[in-house]
């Protein structure tokens, strides 16, 4: 078997995704760090927990990802036609090494777990890890019946943003799920344009996503408004007193929203290769986006900014 260079093991993540769960729980405890600066009572930020919930998310992403990988090439969705650049469809991995390789990040993800549930010894964490490791697991299964979108919603956005205000903080604090819809919104648009252009190799394998579902002008249509939806919502959390007045410096990166969502309508004109790396840019907005939100809610922790009303 071949032996594989470190950044063959990591490349094989796609650590391009990464920003999709990282930047929730990340922007958690930013979310978190302005609550307890802001408002009277409320509890301070244990950053440790807070890093090692990143580690955690990061390591589950991973393994997902490998999983994804693994069983999307058994079941024939990635070929050398669509998907070439993968280690398993250009031959670099063997399906037993990758198999293997995604089951060892999984249990890395569960030892983080366990070490954050006996450092906080809370057992709501324990029924949110449990719920992210089986839909981690149940992914590919739940995506070939149209369900993927949903599984993308709730683990890297829902749940993260629980967990992570359970290990910070000590408890779920529910005013931090403003946070759900901008940032489960952005992650979301990654998969659907990924199923979008890929509608086509699915379908011949026999399996089916949301956006085959639906077709491809109201796949565009929904990609288009997860990409710019969350840059209103802002707007909306701002003037209702869920988010820093600061918070609108998120607009910085809205013409990158903008653009990738006129670009989105080339798949219907052009084909989808004309859409081929849309997925990576909406991982690089997720990436800009929440750090621009990061930014926002630590100034204004730090200058005592509370919300407008």
């Amino acid at each position: 078997m071949k032996k594989h260079s470190l950044k063959e093991w990591y490349l094989a993540t796609r650590p391009w995704s990464f920003p999709a769960s990282a930047m929730p729980v990340a922007t958690t405890v930013a979310y978190l760090f302005w609550v307890s600066q802001t408002t009277e009572s409320a509890p301070q930020v244990n950053w440790l927990c807070g890093v090692l919930a990143l580690v955690g998310i990061i390591l589950f992403h991973a393994a997902g990802n490998v999983l994804s990988d693994y069983n999307d090439h058994r079941k024939g969705v990635d070929t050398p036609e669509n998907a070439m650049m993968l280690p398993l469809v250009n031959g670099s991995f063997k399906d037993k090494e990758f198999k293997g390789y995604g089951a060892a990040l999984l249990l890395a993800g569960c030892v983080v777990g366990v070490v954050l549930l006996l450092l906080t010894k809370n057992l709501q964490l324990l029924y949110v890890g449990v719920a992210g490791g089986l839909l981690t697991l149940l992914y590919s299964f739940l995506k070939y019946r149209s369900l993927g979108d949903v599984v993308i919603l709730l683990t890297y956005a829902v749940l993260p943003i629980m967990g992570t205000s359970i290990v910070a903080v000590g408890y779920i604090d529910w005013t931090a799920m403003v946070l759900v819809v901008p940032l489960g919104l952005i992650t979301d648009s990654i998969l659907h344009i990924n199923n979008a252009r890929d509608a086509a190799c699915d379908r011949a394998a026999g399996i089916s996503t949301f956006a085959m579902r639906i077709g491809a002008k109201a796949s565009v249509v929904i990609y288009q408004l997860e990409v710019m939806l969350p840059f209103v919502w802002i707007v909306v959390a701002v003037l209702a007193g869920w988010l820093p007045i600061f918070s609108i410096v998120v607009w910085a990166v809205a013409k990158s929203a903008f653009d990738m969502a006129r670009h989105s309508s080339k798949l219907l004109t052009e084909g989808a290769a004309a859409v081929a790396t849309l997925d990576q840019q909406s991982a690089a907005l997720q990436a800009k986006f929440s750090v621009m939100m990061i930014i926002s809610l630590v100034v204004s922790a730090l200058f005592g900014w509370g919300p407008v009303l």
